[in-house]
């Protein structure tokens, strides 16, 4: 700092003003000094920064999988709402959801310097007595029901849920038939738990529910059983991948979506526009979830003190052309 001072002939205040982005130095005498850094190869100490602000700017991310679609559009909002705020990512997968692991997880992340941790649970994990989440680190949690203990930011699970049913109830539909995620998931038991009620609600007995893994097979494998039941008219996949390979799958036995079966999704992947036919979904909104995770941590960091409760991001129906009246 004191070569680049002496060559751009101004004190070694400035060039750390510059090195910083602060105000108050002119627009000459900056461009002066970014000169004189870029011809001595002149780059400022992340380390020494981190060291006396007292905070690395970086926020960890653990997640327990990176193969659903939600829990990567969630990454890419935190991400992005991070940079907005000047921090970096930390990205430490979890192979095994234990106690172990994410003690682990917390001890890597402290040795590579992260101010906060927002953890993306999906699975059940933090109302079981064998998982806690160190204290001393500011946290959020994202898609969990444990905001009894930790600051939780989520879908409204329950409220697109009922929105879905409803939607194929007002149809005309008598029931409506649900292929839900994988028992683990607490967004699969809160939509499950959800449709069951608002079915229970319209004095509708629920149907046998069919279970897949998020994935497009595993919705074509229940479309298959799904296919030959005459009497479903009305299916809620409770995502859009297990909806795609639904439709394949009546698409292949002969029942028509939706002049025959309707297909609802969950989440309004960019996709479920092109859809054949367009599908009606649920839409969910990640980037205002990586909003709040992100102002949530900063303000556990700058607040301190423990903060509980969960936050809901409101979801909407979005109506294509998947749905219709059931068959005369």
């Amino acid at each position: 700092m004191a070569d680049v001072a002496r060559l751009a002939g101004v004190s070694s205040q400035t060039v750390s003003r510059v090195s910083n982005g602060y105000a108050g130095v002119t627009e000459e005498t900056r461009r002066l000094v970014l000169a004189a850094m870029k011809e001595l190869g002149y780059r400022p100490n992340s380390a020494a920064r981190a060291l006396k602000r007292g905070e690395f700017r970086t926020i960890g991310v653990i997640t327990f999988s990176l193969a659903t679609t939600g829990n990567v559009r969630t990454l890419e909002a935190i991400a992005t709402s991070a940079a907005g705020h000047g921090y970096a990512v930390t990205l430490l997968p979890v192979a095994v959801p234990t106690q172990d692991e994410v003690r682990g997880a917390f001890t890597r992340l402290g040795e590579l310097a992260v101010d906060a941790v927002v953890v993306i649970m999906e699975v059940h994990l933090l109302d079981a007595a064998t998982l806690t989440l160190p204290p001393h680190v500011p946290v959020v949690v994202v898609d969990s029901d444990a905001g009894d203990h930790y600051t939780v930011v989520d879908t409204d699970q329950a409220g697109g849920t009922r929105a879905a049913v409803r939607h194929l109830l007002d149809l005309g539909h008598d029931t409506v038939w649900h292929l839900g995620g994988p028992e683990g998931s607490f967004a699969a038991q809160r939509r499950a738990d959800t449709w069951r009620h608002t079915l229970a609600e319209a004095g509708r007995t629920p149907p046998p529910l069919v279970r897949g893994d998020w994935s497009a097979e595993s919705g074509y494998r229940a479309g298959l059983a799904l296919a030959a039941r005459p009497e479903c008219t009305a299916v809620f996949a409770a995502n859009d991948q297990m909806a795609l390979g639904l439709v394949r799958a009546l698409h292949e036995h002969g029942r028509r979506v939706p002049a025959d079966v309707s297909v609802i999704g969950f989440d309004d992947l960019p996709e479920a526009g092109s859809f054949l036919p367009p599908l009606t979904t649920v839409h969910q909104d990640f980037a205002e979830v990586g909003r709040l995770c992100v102002e949530a941590v900063l303000r556990k960091m700058r607040e301190g003190g423990p903060e509980r409760g969960t936050t809901l991001v409101p979801t909407r129906l979005v109506a294509r052309a998947s749905t219709a009246p059931p068959p005369a």
